[in-house]
């Protein structure tokens, strides 16, 4: 192994063609983007790399390429330059182009808010040069252990899958009352029942409507015989989802008003925020004093459960931790106040495949991408009595933290696999690599 400049190895130019001016067609148009466009023309046709030089967010990437194409402007077109004296098998290159990619950027871009790399500074960074058959014979063991990896991939992506089943089984059986021991006749007759609750909830509801604290809405229509969708435990109830709690949506900013990065006591929360069933913190945004006295009491708290209502996202529910209580919403979502109800039993209830295909299937029946909260309200939820609920919840957590260590073992499985496809790469550089730029 020798150190050489990739201009004594290579001959390479810059791409010829603006993205704007691409034409849909049969030829290769390669870009700095991870995903290969089309031309209706091509400017070579052979074997060669395509290095991204000019794209901030792809800036290094390698593409390898056989047979017509075309490359962006913002790329080099790199071909062997000497193959008698300094044979090239551009596949081995591809794989330590990639291997370097990091270094090469770093030790050859310019600029500060627009970073590229010239094509001087690009012939001058050295790469490891080996022996044609060294090359050849590390090229075949990458290409067996990239198939190996491809096919164990696909194996633990079909496994990331059935738990992501599992997890919705799981969710379906605690709304059917199948996570928990049958209760005999002579059991709930000592003990509450879900019809039992649901009478306390709407006396509960309506000493808070005569208080004034909670808004008087239309009554929702009883749910028939006809409209119960599957069977539950005899002393659960069905109800729907506006009898047993409070939904208000949260409000928009003023027109011409835009969100502040930096801090004040006036957190707003966004869609965006809610992530993995909770509120992020990675990228707050914020509202000022006179702006928020105008909407304070769009607000959520941390005894409400959030629920998206715009868009792709319908549906996506989550808990508000404490450090935004009474912040303000987005008028994207909804915030939903149980009332005598166990609010992680909620939290699961609408969470589950069960309520998210209503969700989904009355936001279809209107064909908006908005879900108004009085259709929100009218869904069903299996009640079962709040001891129950509490039951369900600590089966469910248990379950679903099974299920997060499997998904976590599995990923740890991919990276595994990423690891073992670039060892074969090291074996040949055999530790060189540490020592072209110490």
């Amino acid at each position: 192994m020798s150190l050489m400049r990739i201009d004594d190895l290579f001959h390479f130019e810059k791409g010829s063609l603006q993205s704007s001016k691409c034409t849909e067609g049969e030829f290769d148009f390669i870009t700095a983007s991870s995903e290969w466009k089309t031309h209706n023309e091509y400017t070579h046709d052979c074997e060669a790399l395509v290095f991204a030089a000019a794209a901030s967010g792809s800036l290094g990437r390698t593409h390898y390429v056989n047979g017509k194409f075309i490359a962006s402007d913002l790329c080099f077109i790199i071909t062997p330059k000497n193959q008698n004296e300094l044979p090239i098998d551009l596949k081995f290159y591809h794989m330590i182009f990639n291997e370097f990619k990091d270094d090469i950027v770093k030790n050859t871009k310019a600029g500060t808010s627009k970073e590229a790399i010239g094509l001087k500074a690009f012939g001058n960074y050295k790469l490891p040069y080996f022996d044609i058959d060294k090359q050849v014979e590390a090229k075949i063991q990458f290409v067996n252990m990239q198939e190996s990896k491809v096919e164990l991939n696909i194996e633990l992506t079909h496994q990331l899958d059935l738990i992501k089943q599992l997890r919705q089984a799981f969710l379906r059986e605690a709304m059917q009352g199948k996570l928990l021991t049958p209760v005999t006749s002579s059991g709930v007759e000592k003990q509450e029942t879900g019809h039992d609750l649901l009478a306390k909830i709407k006396a509960e509801k309506a000493q808070l409507i005569a208080a004034k604290k909670l808004k008087k809405e239309k009554e929702l229509p009883p749910i028939t015989e006809d409209e119960i969708p599957f069977e539950i435990p005899e002393h659960w109830a069905w109800c729907r989802l506006g009898e047993i709690c409070s939904i208000k949506g949260g409000k928009r900013v003023p027109n011409g008003y835009k969100l502040l990065k930096e801090p004040t006591p006036y957190i707003y929360i966004r869609v965006s925020d809610m992530k993995n069933g909770t509120i992020s913190d990675n990228d707050l945004h914020y509202i000022d004093k006179y702006v928020y006295h105008g909407i304070k009491q769009y607000t959520i708290g941390k005894d409400d459960i959030y629920m998206t209502i715009v868009g792709g996202t319908i549906g996506k529910c989550g808990l508000v931790p404490e450090k935004f209580d009474n912040m303000n919403l987005t008028e994207n979502a909804a915030k939903i106040t149980p009332i005598l109800v166990d609010k992680k039993f909620l939290w699961k209830c609408l969470d589950s495949p069960f309520c998210q295909s209503q969700f989904i299937d009355k936001t279809k029946q209107v064909g908006v991408q908005k879900m108004a909260l009085n259709r929100f309200s009218s869904s069903f939820i299996p009640l079962p009595p709040l001891h129950e609920q509490e039951q369900i919840v600590a089966k469910l957590e248990e379950l679903l933290a099974f299920c997060d260590g499997l998904e976590e073992s599995i990923k740890e499985s991919q990276g595994y696999n990423e690891k073992l496809l670039q060892q074969v790469l090291r074996e040949a550089l055999k530790g060189e690599k540490t020592e072209i730029h110490a």
